[in-house]
């Protein structure tokens, strides 16, 4: 059984992730950690958290606090503080506001918690889960962001359209950022164990519309209703049962590559991971001329900002 850690309790996709992971049976221990001053929010947030524990019969211990030093002894610690983005907002021009609050959050659970696993929901993901890899001083295995999984998700919902099959039918992958430089891997896609290559209806596949679409789907689900929360509430509940099933799936999230997609590494971007209770560890990958050429534009997008935040936090610390 284990301890699971949410900070950033207090905004829309923490607390909805905190209901979605309570359904997680190797989970026996949550706390919800927010800011001070939001005692109160906390404290109604565990009221009614354990009123739905009741009416589903799930049996968790749940705890509020404002302070990250009561998240030691977790398993795995969620990030989803920060600046939320605004609409119209890239989520690099985040970056730096959020990178300093990311790198005390990390110099601190590597401290109090440090054989727990860290997941960085906060955008930039990407820029974030580096900055957390930095300050923590954990394992490269320790620490993943949300990434691309949800990108993928999208993609994976818009071919089932498509094609009219069950969702679960379709596998496909998203890697390099979670942004406008994703790069869909349709050389691994396939529809019940087929190639969509395979597929005669490929050829009429609106496939630049779909990518446009996954790209600009958080911005137009903030334009239209404020703030995404229940996909990626859904997308860290599976990769939270994934740690702590030991499951072994392979899922495309953010974390540090050395060299293992055509010799391209020393960055933390969204590749393919085997994930299980000892962290992620990502894939090695032979892609086509072209997915190798999106990735590496990617790569060279996400250093420079990374670079570049990474700087300006040695300038302030």
């Amino acid at each position: 059984m284990a301890k699971v850690t949410i900070l950033g309790a207090t905004g829309n996709v923490g607390i909805f992730a905190a209901h979605t992971i309570s359904e997680i049976p190797y989970v026996s221990d949550m706390l919800l950690v927010g800011r001070p001053g939001r005692e109160d929010f906390l404290a109604g947030c565990c009221r009614d958290l354990s009123d739905s524990f009741a009416a589903r019969g799930t049996d968790i211990r749940l705890s509020y606090s404002t302070s990250i030093l009561d998240a030691k002894d977790s398993d795995v610690v969620i990030c989803t503080a920060g600046v939320p983005r605004r609409p119209g907002q890239d989520r690099n021009d985040l970056a730096f506001e959020n990178a300093k609050i990311i790198a005390e959050t990390a110099e601190t659970i590597g401290r109090s918690s440090p054989d727990a696993i860290l997941f960085l929901v906060t955008n930039p993901v990407d820029v974030m889960t580096a900055v957390a890899l930095k300050y923590s001083e954990f394992q490269p295995r320790q620490i993943f962001g949300l990434g691309t999984h949800l990108d993928s998700m999208r993609l994976k919902s818009l071919i089932a359209h498509y094609f009219r099959v069950h969702v679960s039918e379709v596998h496909t992958r998203i890697i390099g950022e979670h942004g406008d430089s994703m790069v869909p891997l349709w050389s691994a896609t396939t529809i019940g164990g087929i190639r969509i290559s395979n597929l005669p209806t490929f050829s009429g596949l609106p496939a630049q519309e779909m990518i446009e679409t996954v790209r600009t789907s958080g911005e137009a689900i903030i334009r239209d209703k404020g703030s995404t929360v229940y996909g990626p509430g859904e997308a860290i509940a599976t990769l939270v049962k994934t740690i702590l099933g030991d499951e072994n799936r392979i899922l495309t999230v953010s974390s540090y590559i050395k060299s293992e997609i055509h010799g391209i590494g020393d960055v933390c971007i969204g590749v393919p991971a085997r994930i299980n209770r000892d962290g992620v560890f990502p894939v090695p990958l032979s892609l086509e001329e072209n997915e190798v050429a999106g990735f590496r534009e990617s790569v060279k997008k996400i250093r420079k900002v990374t670079a570049d935040v990474m700087e300006r936090l040695e300038e302030v610390r």
